[in-house]
C-alpha cells in the first residue's frame, strides 16, 4: 500500500515533510523566465516551460532531504493545456527520483464523474487492449463535502491501485470555521467528517498500522489537531499551514502519535520561494534551488525537535 511507501521515506529521510509544488510565476527567477521566453515568447507554453524548469530544479535539490512533494494542480491549470502538461512532467519527474507525489487536486463530486477523477489522478484507464495510469499521483485530496457517494469511488480506486487520499477536515484557511466548526447534536462538523474518515479508511490499512485514507487538518488550529488526533488514531495527518500562513512546529506535536508518525506538514512558499527570504539571500536568483534545499533541512530540523 502506498501509505507503507510513505511511512518508510519519512523514517528513511526523518522528515515528516512535504514541499508544495505551487509555483506562480512571479516566483520563478528571471533568468528562468527569460530563456523560456526566448524560446517560446511570453505565451502560456513559455509560462508553462518556465515553471517546470522551475520545478526541476528544486527537485533535483530536494529530492534526498524530504519524502514528499505536493503539487497544486490549479497553480498549473492557470497555464491551460501547456500547464497541465507540466503538471504530468512534474509528477513523473518526482516519481523518476523516487518521491511520493500528493496530488493538491481537492476533487468532489458523486457517481461517474466522481470515478472518473479518481481514475484520473490515481487510477488506470483501458483504452482497447492498452491501459493508462493519466496523471499517476500516489495520493489525491479529496473534499468531501457530497459525502460517501463522493468517497467511495476514490476508495475503491484506493484498494484497486494501491494509492491513497487525504480528505479535508479541518482546512487552515481564517474562514474554515463557516461551515467546519458548526454544531451538528453537540459535536463540530469537523469531528462528524474525521469520524467518516476513520470508517472510510479502515478497510486500508497498511502493514505500517496506517490507512492509505488520511485527513487535511490545518496548522493553525493545534487544539483542533490534537482533538482530531485522538479520533483519526490511524489516519495519516496532512498538514498544511505552516510557515507563511503561520503554523508553528511547537504547536505541531499532538499531530503525530507517540510512535513519532501519523503526520506530515506541508511548506509551500516557504520552501520554493526560500531563495527571495532574508535567511537564505546568500544563495540569490541563480542559486534558488539550493536556498529550496537549506529550507527544507531547516524545516525537517524544526519539526523533529517537537515530534
Amino acid at each position: 500500500m502506498i501509505i507503507d511507501k510513505l511511512v518508510k521515506k519519512i523514517q528513511e529521510t526523518n522528515a515528516p515533510i512535504v514541499v508544495g509544488l505551487d509555483p506562480m510565476l512571479d516566483y520563478v527567477p528571471d533568468h528562468i523566465k527569460e530563456e523560456a521566453f526566448l524560446q517560446w515568447g511570453e505565451t502560456l507554453e513559455g509560462a508553462a516551460e518556465a515553471i517546470w524548469k522551475f520545478n526541476k530544479g528544486i527537485i533535483d535539490e530536494i529530492y534526498d532531504v524530504v519524502p514528499a512533494v505536493k503539487p497544486q494542480i490549479a497553480m498549473y491549470e492557470q497555464f491551460g493545456i501547456y500547464g497541465l502538461a507540466t503538471f504530468k512532467k512534474t509528477v513523473d519527474y518526482c516519481h523518476e527520483k523516487g518521491l511520493i507525489v500528493i496530488g493538491d487536486v481537492k476533487r468532489g463530486d458523486i457517481g461517474s464523474t466522481s470515478s472518473a477523477y479518481a481514475t484520473a489522478h490515481l487510477g488506470t484507464i483501458t483504452i482497447g487492449e492498452n491501459k493508462f495510469k493519466p496523471f499517476d499521483e500516489d495520493f489525491a485530496t479529496v473534499n468531501p463535502y457530497l459525502g460517501t457517494d463522493g468517497i467511495a469511488p476514490f476508495t475503491d480506486v484506493c484498494a484497486d491501485e494501491g494509492t491513497g487520499i487525504f480528505i479535508l477536515v479541518k482546512t487552515s484557511n481564517p474562514s474554515s470555521g463557516e461551515f467546519q466548526d458548526r454544531e451538528i447534536d453537540g459535536e463540530k462538523l469537523y469531528e462528524i467528517v474525521a469520524k467518516k474518515v476513520d470508517e472510510w479508511g479502515a478497510g486500508l490499512i497498511g502493514e505500517c498500522g496506517y490507512s492509505s485514507v488520511g485527513a487535511v487538518v490545518g496548522a493553525t488550529y493545534p487544539e483542533v489537531g490534537k482533538v482530531l488526533r485522538s479520533i483519526m488514531p490511524k489516519n495519516y495527518i496532512l498538514v498544511p499551514g505552516y510557515g507563511a500562513q503561520g503554523g508553528k512546529a511547537e504547536d505541531l506535536a499532538a499531530y503525530f502519535n507517540d510512535d513519532g508518525l501519523g503526520a506530515i506538514v506541508n511548506s509551500s512558499r516557504g520552501i520554493i520561494c526560500a531563495y527571495k527570504k532574508d535567511q537564505y539571500a546568500e544563495f540569490g536568483a541563480k542559486d534558488f534551488a539550493k536556498a529550496s534545499r537549506a529550507a527544507a533541512i531547516d524545516m525537517r530540523e524544526d519539526i523533529n525537535k517537537y515530534r
